[in-house]
């Protein structure tokens, strides 16, 4: 272990919380997670390490305040608002962390990068579909049968939001490909054609956990609804109204912070085993 890259990344982990603290991007509670979970990608993994974890930071932040105003009438449906939580900063990065953790014991291996860049790429393409898809014009459609219902609606999906869940894992598998080489001594061949199946890979097991929130939103995610307007939505105990929601459907213990987390699960191991079997 370098002390010293260790102690850089203490340092720029705690930079970048605070600076994402006073844009209002993270709560309290979201700022010392965050510290945290960059410490450990920082400072244990490295800079091409951090460069991932701060390409879905900072998009997907940015991308939460992206039309805003057009956005708003929806925040009823989502369990939290715009600024991140410590159980959301665990949700999206915290498998991320345990994949560097593993680097450390498997130093020499190309799956723990992997399963790193795609539990990022999964998070990423979650939410780039959330905050895009939303916009779409026409109504999504519940991925288990295809039914149109409200923009918003857990477990809905469309067309544009699809596209915006590829669009967000791409993002992280093209730094992922370009990156590999400094991310630790991989045993894998100096080539463009193992960059470009990283890249492939690492989008396609994004989309996939994407995909996976969807049908947990549609299918075991805890959903209430609001006896005062008449609306489903993942907030509880109290909605945005004031009214206090009730149990309408789902597993009550799996929250959209349990779906984010088996969402970026799914990509971790999905990209980890394509690293096992490919590369």
């Amino acid at each position: 272990m370098d002390t010293t890259q260790l102690l850089y990344g203490v340092v720029l982990a705690l930079v970048v919380s605070l600076a994402a603290y006073r844009a209002r991007a993270l709560n309290p509670s979201g700022a010392a997670a965050a510290a945290v979970l960059g410490a450990v990608v920082f400072g244990l993994g490295g800079l091409a390490w951090a460069v991932l974890l701060l390409a879905f930071f900072i998009s997907s932040s940015g991308l939460s305040r992206l039309f805003k105003r057009r956005k708003a009438g929806l925040d009823e449906k989502f369990s939290k608002g715009s600024r991140r939580d410590a159980g959301q900063v665990l949700a999206n990065g915290g498998i991320a962390g345990v994949f560097v953790l593993l680097h450390l014991f498997f130093p020499g291996q190309a799956w723990p990068w992997m399963g790193f860049a795609g539990a990022l790429a999964a998070a990423n393409a979650d939410t780039w579909a959330t905050e895009l898809g939303v916009l779409s014009r026409s109504l999504p459609r519940l991925i288990t049968n295809g039914r149109a219902v409200e923009r918003g609606t857990s477990g809905a999906i469309s067309l544009a939001g699809t596209a915006s869940a590829l669009s967000g894992g791409l993002l992280i598998g093209l730094l992922a490909g370009v990156l590999w080489r400094w991310a630790s001594p991989l045993t894998l061949p100096p080539a463009w054609s193992a960059a470009a199946g990283i890249a492939a890979w690492v989008t396609l097991s994004g989309l996939a956990g994407s995909l996976v929130d969807s049908l947990l939103g549609a299918t075991l995610q805890a959903i209430y609804t609001c006896p005062a307007c008449q609306k489903e939505t993942e907030r509880h105990p109290i909605h945005l109204c004031g009214a206090q929601t009730t149990y309408l459907r789902g597993l009550p213990w799996l929250d959209n912070d349990w779906v984010n987390t088996i969402c970026t699960l799914v990509g971790g191991i999905a990209a980890a085993l394509g690293a096992l079997l490919f590369f």
